[in-house]
């Protein structure tokens, strides 16, 4: 007696109840792979990018928004700092290592950076196509960025004002081309690297073909400004010091990126909690549904379980097909339902990677999946446990009579 050909025969004989079981856990378990993926990605991706960085100092406004806007490059940021501000600090012995940003402008959504050579040598950031940026308005592109514009070494492009790429484009300043990042896996890879002075060249409005250089010569030193310093500490002593000198200032702000992501996860945490609950009530009304359609089902093959008994099956055999068929709807439901997170995942992270926000993939494994498999199991075959324990109590020769 082929126990699992006679359960799949069963569930096949039920179509719609089978396929509304199936879906009402799926999207349960789904949810829930979703929210694993997601949340995972986003903490690994944030504690990466915010890696050796202990403190943002930037114009005074909320440090949650300097933080995301300096950082995570997700925001736009408060305003700027004075250069001779930022210098001053920069050399503070507390301050190990500066890293200067200069924001403003974008290329197709994807934010230039004016910086040095400081800011990809801290990612790890490895030249894949031509070299690091030397004179203004030289360029490089990070791997993201080379690949959604397909511009190579020796192209030319114009920044648009504001980070969202839909101001006034800078037309007379164009960039050139000069290198390609290889993928770090990092913010810098969603990022066009500059230098500072190429920055402030673009904003100073010159005449088409007018030597950058100059332009940054001639300017005063109250127009010369950074959008934040990306600092290092020297001592983990500077941590309790450094962050109230720089608050203590009238015109910049500190901000722990460390801090403020944690604070960013509890606020999100609350939201994610909420659908994680959801998706565990999806997966324990799947198990009532599954309980109430084999209970059913029970019912109806009163005869047909009659009939095997009497063709030697044991009782046990009986209580196996019942369990059989629970666990197998619970098992296709919590495959479809990983299955289906994934394809969700995927779809969000494209739809993110269009709007140049951060990167997520369907294309991961999260160590609880396999945990979810095991409580859709355990869901199926608690559902499937009482109508099991009565085909297993059943009286053959009553049902044989009722005929």
């Amino acid at each position: 007696m082929n126990l699992p050909a006679i359960s799949f025969s069963y569930v096949r004989a039920r179509p719609l109840a089978t396929t509304l079981n199936l879906l009402l856990l799926a999207l349960g378990i789904a949810t829930i792979t979703v929210l694993l993926l997601v949340t995972s990605q986003l903490e690994e991706r944030m504690g990466r990018d915010a890696r050796g960085i202990d403190l943002v100092a930037g114009a005074k406004g909320s440090p949650m928004q300097l933080v995301l806007s300096s950082v995570f490059h997700i925001d736009a940021p408060a305003g700027n700092i004075p250069l001779a501000d930022a210098l001053v600090l920069a050399k503070n012995r507390a301050v190990k290592k500066a890293i200067p940003l200069a924001l403003g402008d974008s290329f197709r959504g994807f934010r230039i950076a004016g910086t040095n050579h400081a800011y990809p040598a801290h990612y790890g950031a490895v030249i894949s196509q031509g070299r690091l940026w030397g004179a203004p308005l030289e360029a490089v592109l990070g791997a993201d960025v080379a690949a959604a514009s397909r511009l190579a070494v020796g192209a030319k492009f114009s920044g648009a004002h504001g980070l969202e790429g839909s101001g006034d484009s800078h037309e007379a300043s164009p960039y050139t081309v000069v290198g390609v990042l290889a993928p770090s896996g990092s913010v810098i890879d969603r990022l066009v690297l500059t230098s500072v002075e190429s920055v402030w060249a673009v904003h100073r409005h010159g005449e088409p073909g007018e030597d950058p250089a100059k332009l940054v010569a001639d300017m005063d030193d109250e127009e010369k400004e950074l959008t934040a310093l990306l600092i290092q500490y020297s001592t983990p002593l500077a941590a309790a010091m450094l962050p109230r000198q720089v608050n203590a200032s009238a015109t910049l702000q500190a901000a722990s990126p460390a801090y403020e992501s944690a604070r960013l996860f509890r606020t999100i945490g609350v939201g994610v909690d909420v659908m994680r609950a959801f998706g565990l009530v999806l997966v324990l009304a799947a198990g009532l549904s599954v309980f109430i359609a084999l209970l059913n089902a029970l019912e109806e093959r009163r005869y047909d379980l009659a009939v095997m008994r009497m063709l030697g099956a044991g009782r046990g055999r009986l209580m196996a097909l019942m369990l059989l068929e629970g666990a197998a709807l619970a098992l296709a439901g919590g495959v479809a339902g990983i299955a289906l997170g994934h394809l969700l995942t995927e779809v969000l992270g494209r739809a993110l990677g269009q709007a140049k926000q951060a990167a997520v993939t369907g294309w991961s494994w999260h160590p609880a999946e396999g945990w979810l498999l095991a409580l859709a199991l355990a869901v199926g075959l608690a559902a499937a446990l009482l109508p099991a324990w009565r085909a297993y109590r059943s009286d053959v020769a009553p049902v044989l009579a009722e005929g």
